[in-house]
């Protein structure tokens, strides 16, 4: 079918696009890119078109992965049962090394593999050498007892030299979400909070959350109900009235966070709207959610 799109609308919309352009030339875009999306393949060549196309247009482009589908078929290949408490994963021995192994020898080297297809100069980069974690202390879970998440870790500090060497070399850097004890042992970090601390200490001009769900909604069955802005203290009191809950808690906390350390805004974006990045960072109207300090 041709397209209904004149020549002199398509002129519109670059020049619309002009002065977002100008104004994020050289800033650095930080992206989390995760949920069931990265099992969508249409999606994924969506989002990476806007990755190469951010990247041609002269904006630093880094991206922090997720992997848990993937994690997840691989547990259940060994007969491991995956469990949440507080949208985190509960990863003992056996299943950080799970964890370390898809993340840093499957999933990382083919988003380096398919955006090098694109003509994206990308280099892939272990979280173990950029997040120094510690342990994170036990957590509630839903009977009210107390549960010990095994190897799973908070950032402390983000090693920000091996980012910003790949960058200075026009490279995407596409990072894994794991950390290191001081004592060297892999811990897994949930991959919103690794984006957010490392947005804080790059510093990023824009971090952006992309998902399988559009945004924060005041009903999550209901798109219609979508926050379009809202403000880190309106976020906890979501948080408070069961509104935001299970992985997006942590997905919010740690863009707040990042907000209390210097970042001027925050995007909530769904994979689903078609090329949902360049909507949000280059025209009048955007997508998804946005959190403000």
């Amino acid at each position: 079918m041709a397209s209904q799109i004149t020549s002199r609308q398509r002129a519109e919309t670059l020049i619309e696009a002009l002065p977002y352009l100008q104004k994020f030339r050289g800033g650095i875009f930080l992206i989390k890119y995760g949920g069931s999306t990265m099992e969508a393949e249409e999606q994924v060549a969506r989002f990476l078109v806007d990755v190469a196309f951010l990247d041609a247009v002269g904006i630093r482009v880094v991206l922090v992965h997720g992997g848990g589908k993937a994690i997840n078929a691989r547990m259940k290949e060994q007969g491991l049962v995956p469990q949440f408490v507080g949208g985190l994963r509960v990863t003992d021995a056996d299943t950080v090394e799970i964890v370390r192994s898809v993340l840093d020898e499957e999933v990382n080297p083919g988003i380096v593999e398919q955006l090098s297809k694109l003509g994206v100069r990308a280099q892939g980069i272990s979280g173990r050498n950029v997040f120094t974690a510690s342990k994170l202390p036990p957590v509630k879970g839903p009977d009210g007892k107390e549960v010990d998440l095994g190897f799973v870790g908070e950032a402390e500090q983000a090693n920000v030299s091996p980012v910003r060497e790949a960058l200075a070399s026009g490279f995407v850097p596409v990072i894994s979400p794991l950390g290191a004890l001081p004592t060297g042992e892999a811990m897994n970090i949930n991959a919103d909070v690794s984006a957010a601390a490392l947005a804080a200490a790059l510093p990023a001009t824009k971090l952006i959350f992309l998902s399988d769900v559009p945004g924060l909604m005041h009903d999550p069955q209901d798109p219609s109900s979508l926050i379009h802005s809202l403000t880190a203290v309106q976020t906890e009191e979501l948080i408070e009235r069961g509104i935001i809950a299970g992985g997006m808690i942590p997905k919010v906390r740690s863009a707040t966070k990042a907000l209390a350390n210097g970042l001027g805004k925050v995007h909530l974006l769904g994979a689903g709207v078609p090329h949902a990045v360049l909507l949000e960072a280059f025209s009048e109207e955007g997508v998804g959610t946005e959190i403000t300090p």
